[in-house]
Parts: structure tokens; sequence; C-alpha cells
């Protein structure tokens, strides 16, 4: 394996307070400067100087795709709320009242979707596994807590809850210890995603207590790590003074007779433009460890085809797996990033059937919605209308995996319970998806659940109102 490259470029986290010397140095208008501050009290923002320096177009803004994804924009929040945020912002002394607001605006922005409190916290005896989450059978989600952070946010993250420094949405085990002791009352266990946040803002040697222990219990066959670092700090695996010591810790799990699996998150394909990025790739592979690369479907960054298609190509050419479209969650700032799952099908077919052959292990659009995450197959006529066709490929229940289903079609639907279920839909399916969607069983409308009934108004995307220009972006 070869040595690191001498001259490291350090690690350094740019936020909130680091935005007056961000916008003078790329001339960042005033009108823009305050809609980040204004947002960014409610929404995570953290930045780096690789993505400032090598990503963003600061002579496109603010249509920069990258932009968008790391800076929050004017249209993430009600303009109200936004407003009332400048004003108090802007205001010195007391800030119990922007405190108070700043808490109201989250409550309503579904910080934990898809029942993850409710449903996906798993318990030994009477008690609950601090960070863990166990929501399909073979997986265990493993959140450590020193790994509750990445090197740059999303704008779009459907985990943005964990980052802005209130405990009780956060997900984070400051050890191993509570995920051991569920193994090994759960052997059906046999893969362990270790996610956040990003576990690579982690020192190798945090990050080795973590895995190490893992790898005692025979059970557990695959070590999943979910990782923005390779798109948005390289350096991890290439530069930084401990790089080495992490391709070491992922051939010793190789070693083992496990896989280990990074699970990169690459949302746009000039993320993969940069040697640095490639590098990175290319040591990762270089100790065995396998690549897969996912992303959602948001509209302002990548909501085009010829961008996919762009992607995954050049995924393939580093030797990574296409793996996921996700459609973007219900959470957060989602009117302004969702595309209607119509669109969202016909971006993925128009990328799709442009790839060679080893590029179409890519699916989607996939919902990770309550009950599994759901594939939107395309759509289809019958003597009766229009529906989606829709299939579990996961599910909290093992009888529905792989299982189909369809839905009465609608345009402007961006999630699982925008949508009817068709009268055909088989009954256990109806049963699980009933608990995130409505159903046509019995001929009429039956609501599903209060928190996604409440949402419905709220989600309907923004996607068609967009000017012209944007949307070919």
């Amino acid at each position: 394996m070869p040595t690191t490259t001498p001259a490291a470029e350090r690690f350094r986290a740019l936020g909130p307070h680091h935005l007056d010397e961000i916008a003078d140095r790329y001339g960042l208008s005033d009108d823009i400067r305050e809609t980040i501050r204004a947002v960014a009290c409610v929404l995570p923002f953290r930045v780096n100087e690789y993505v400032l320096s090598n990503l963003v177009d600061w002579d496109d803004i603010p249509d920069d795709p990258i932009f968008r994804l790391v800076f929050p924009q004017r249209g993430m929040l009600d303009p109200a709320d936004e407003r009332r945020l400048a004003e108090l912002a802007r205001a010195p002394g007391d800030r119990t009242e922007l405190r108070s607001l700043v808490r109201h605006i989250r409550d309503g922005l579904n910080p934990h979707p898809s029942g993850q409190r409710q449903l996906n916290v798993p318990r030994v005896g009477e008690a609950e596994v601090r960070g863990l989450q166990h929501k399909y059978r073979q997986t265990v989600l493993h959140f450590p807590g020193q790994g509750q952070t990445c090197h740059a946010y999303c704008t779009y993250c459907f985990r943005w809850a964990q980052f802005v420094g209130d405990p009780d949405l956060r997900f984070a085990a400051p050890t191993p210890d509570g995920l051991l002791a569920y193994l090994a009352v759960h052997p059906e266990v046999e893969d362990v995603l270790v996610t956040g946040g990003d576990p690579l803002v982690m020192s190798t040697e945090r990050l080795r207590a973590h895995l190490e222990p893992i790898l005692g219990v025979e059970t557990v066959r695959t070590i999943r790590i979910g990782t923005k670092s390779p798109a948005y700090w390289p350096h991890r695996f290439v530069t930084d003074h401990d790089a080495d010591d992490l391709l070491r810790l992922f051939e010793e799990v190789v070693a083992s007779g496990r896989n280990i699996a990074v699970m990169a998150h690459f949302s746009h394909p000039r993320e993969l433009e940069t040697e640095l990025a490639r590098r990175a790739l290319a040591r990762i592979r270089g100790t065995g460890a396998l690549v897969y690369c996912q992303a959602p479907l948001i509209a302002h960054v990548n909501d085009d085809a010829a961008v996919w298609a762009r992607l995954w190509r050049a995924e393939l050419a580093c030797g990574a797996v296409p793996y996921y479209m996700f459609v973007e969650r219900d959470t957060g700032p989602h009117e302004y990033f969702a595309v209607p799952l119509a669109r969202a099908a016909e971006i993925f077919r128009g990328a799709y059937r442009t790839l060679p052959g080893l590029a179409r292990t890519v699916r989607g659009p996939v919902m990770s919605a309550t009950p599994g995450k759901v594939l939107v197959d395309g759509v289809e006529d019958d003597g009766n209308g229009r529906y989606f066709r829709l299939r579990m490929l996961q599910a909290r229940e093992p009888a529905l995996v792989a299982r189909p289903f369809r839905a009465r079609y609608d345009a402007g639907a961006t999630w699982l319970d925008d949508l009817v279920l068709a009268p055909d839909t088989p009954a256990d399916i109806a049963a699980a998806v009933g608990t995130s969607g409505r159903s046509d069983m019995s001929g009429t409308s039956a609501p599903g659940s209060p928190q996604g009934l409440a949402g419905r108004a709220r989600r309907r995307s923004r996607y068609d109102l967009r000017p012209a220009e944007a949307m070919r972006r």
C-alpha cells in the first residue's frame, strides 16, 4: 500500500460563525448572506475548504447545484418563518424568542421520519439500546457517538436532526457495548451499518474501537460504513495523518473473512471530477473493500436524467457500484427538494436506458418509508385508470419483500402517504402501507396516519413552480 502524500491539508470545519468570511471571499450579496444566516438558525450548516475551492462554481451563484447542496437557501422554510428568523437573528440582546421559534419550526419539519423513534429503536429486555436502529431483520444500524457530524452538511439530509445540538433529536452510542449485547441475542443480524452523521469524521483509533469488537461476532458477515467523505473530504483516505491506518483497518476486516462496504454518497457528478476523489476511491478499493454509491433525487441539484447518467458512469469508471437512487424523504425542507414520483420515474428511466450493463446495478426511485423500501417501478394504464407500479425491495415484514402492488396515479404525489392504494392490493401489503398511506380498498379513501396526512399539503412539491431555467440545471 502506498504511503500518504506529504504536506496534507488539515481539515477545518466552517459554520455559521464563518459566514461573513466566506461571503466576503466569494462576493456573496447581502441578500444571499442574510438568507443563509436566517435559514441556518434552523437547518444545520457546515462546509469546508475542499468543498468551497473544488466543488462550488462561484460564477453560477445562486443556481449552482453544489451551492444549493451545502448552503441553506431561500424557499427551504416557510417565507413568514424565514422573515421572522431574519429579524430575530439581527436583533441584539435576549435570544429567548429566537430559540423558541427555532424549536417550533424544527418540530414541524418531521425530524424523525418513517417511525425511526417509535418503530426502529430496539430493546434488550425492557431497556432501549442507545444509538441503534433495527428496521430490517438482517441489518442493524449503529450510530457511534463520536461520528455524529460530517465534513460538510447536505441541505437535503434526512438526518438533519442529528446535527442541531438537541439531544432529544439525536441517535448516538457512546461505545459499541450496546450493539454487542444486542447482537448476542439477535443472531439473525448479518449486516451492521455504521452510520451517522459520518463515522469517518472520527479518527481511525476511535473508529477501530467501534469496528474491531464486531469482528468477534461470528454471525455478522458484513460491516457497512455510510459516508459522504469521498465526496466532501477525500483527504480522509489519501492525505489525512491516519489515512493509511484507516486503510489498514479495512484490510483487517477483509482478512477476517468479512465484507466491508463503503456506502458512498455522491449527489452530483462534479463530486467525482477531482483527482483526489478518484484517488480516494482507488485506495479504498485497493484494500479489498467494496464501494456502493447512493443518493436521493433532489430538485435544484440533480433532477435531470443526463446528470444521473453522468454520475452513474463516473461511479462505474472508478470501480464503484451504482446502488440506489432514493426519493427525497418527507422531512426537513422537503418541499424545496421534492420531485414528484411520476417525474422521478421518468428521470430514472431516462438515465438508466443510456447505461452500460455493469452500471445497471442501480435501483430507483426508491422511498425509504415506514413499511420498508418501496420502488416506483413505473406507470401503467388499464381499463380502470392509471396506476403507479410499486414493489417492496425491503420490508419490516420479510414476507413482503419483492412483492408488487399498485397505487392510483397522482401527478403531484411526492411520497408514499400521498398515494391511494389500488383495490387489488394484497391485504398484508395494504395493512403495512396503511400506517403511512391511504387505501381505496372499499371504494372510498380511508385516511392514513394523522402525522402523514397532516404533512400531506405541506409536502406537495414546488417542483412545477420553478423557473424553466432552474428545472434544466
